[in-house]
């Protein structure tokens, strides 16, 4: 069983917590925004003439396709000059960039920063390469559940926070918001994570770039993991931008449309906290490939019944259902990838698999919108039923049972 650097596991739980505390406010942060992104656009307006569903769909889209483009990059950069770096990166130039969000006067340019905040973010792949570079492998479903946990629990207060504010202040208080968590997680992880870093530790350090991409996609697992990583990601995603206009649809008042869709958001996010780290406890010990195909079979089933919903409470119900199976599919992915790399190549690992996140992401809000135009808003749940009940296939057929 590999193993990281003996020097580095005294440390791993308080780099663990420190990370956890970090991705939580990180969370909170980026997720405040969601609720309210589509009317942003439609606040804004457009400069060139394009509908209000293209450009919400490009301001989902933009932001995951430069960050599939940029995240190999910069994970094989924190194999050679360490991760965590790459972690300080991704928060302080998201600080940045979350603050010029408030000040934008078009779609477009929302579009177009939407897409720089892809390029130099990727905070979860970031923290995950840090965290499974330090932790012991048997205790991967743990760390990787608990990390995961300070995700959702930010992913369910976020949505709610970002909705409040929004209908009491304005959109771009919200930003100002953002700026500040991601600020204070950078702040956080400078001060308090000690990096003990060898470049030559493991193979990123010997080879170039493309050929520790080859050696990783060689090894045993790997390139089904990111096949049931880039499904997940796809299924999850499909819905964002027409989940708050399907639900201004169950509502008869919309004075409190941007808070419910927070609710709703917040909800599945704090469902997903609370399985994560049972789960991941779950998987290592029974194993993470039959946790992570019930899950993702619940998944099929669930998504498939929110395209029949008739009322608000009905999709809040099910959102929280969705959010505990969740948390047996994102966690337990992560804690398959970091099994089966070689010790010194989780930076280019959780890079890689921040790309494979990133395109299903990029992809999803496209597919999911175009399904909604053309046969109606429940379409694009139906589909996404579709979309995991391949990824169950994908991981009986092609995951490897055991670890590599």
């Amino acid at each position: 069983m590999n193993a990281p650097p003996p020097d580095t596991q005294p440390h791993w739980k308080r780099t663990l917590y420190i990370l956890f505390f970090a991705q939580l406010m990180v969370a909170v942060g980026f997720s405040s925004i969601f609720p309210f992104l589509p009317l942003y656009v439609e606040q804004l307006g457009s400069d060139s003439g394009l509908s209000i569903e293209i450009l919400s769909g490009l301001v989902f889209s933009s932001q995951s396709f430069t960050m599939m483009l940029a995240s190999p990059v910069w994970g094989a950069i924190a194999d050679r000059y360490g991760r965590k770096l790459m972690v300080e990166r991704s928060m302080f130039g998201g600080a940045a960039i979350l603050l010029l969000m408030a000040f934008v006067t078009s779609a477009e340019q929302l579009v177009v920063l939407r897409a720089v905040q892809g390029l130099i973010t990727g905070t979860i792949s970031a923290t995950s390469a840090l965290l499974a570079s330090v932790t012991p492998r048997d205790r991967t479903g743990y760390a990787m559940g608990l990390l995961q946990v300070g995700f959702g629990a930010g992913l369910a207060a976020g949505p709610l926070l970002g909705g409040a504010v929004a209908d009491a202040f304005d959109y771009g208080t919200v930003f100002y918001l953002t700026a500040a968590l991601l600020l204070l997680a950078g702040v956080t992880v400078e001060l308090g994570v000690r990096e003990r870093f060898n470049s030559e530790n493991g193979p990123a350090g010997r080879q170039g770039i493309l050929a520790g991409w080859r050696s990783l996609l060689s090894l045993p697992g790997v390139f089904a993991t990111f096949g049931v990583r880039f499904i997940s990601s796809l299924g999850r995603m499909m819905s964002a931008p027409i989940l708050p206009l399907f639900i201004a649809g169950l509502l008869a008042d919309h004075s409190r449309l941007n808070t419910f869709t927070g609710l709703a958001l917040g909800l599945t996010s704090g469902a997903t906290t609370l399985s994560a780290i049972f789960l991941g406890r779950l998987g290592d010990r029974s194993g993470h490939r039959r946790v992570l195909a019930f899950s993702v079979a619940a998944l099929a089933g669930l998504y498939g019944l929110l395209g029949m919903v008739s009322a608000g409470w009905q999709l809040l119900g099910l959102q929280v259902l969705i959010g505990i199976a969740l948390g047996g599919v994102i966690p337990i992915t992560s804690a398959l990838l970091a099994n089966y790399v070689t010790p010194g190549e989780e930076g280019a690992a959780f890079g890689l698999d921040n790309s494979v996140n990133a395109g299903g992401r990029a992809l999803a809000p496209l597919l999911g919108a175009a399904a909604a135009a053309a046969w109606g808003y429940p379409a694009a749940f139906l589909s996404t039923g579709a979309i995991f009940l391949c990824g169950l296939l994908l991981v009986v057929w092609l995951l490897p049972s055991s670890r590599a």
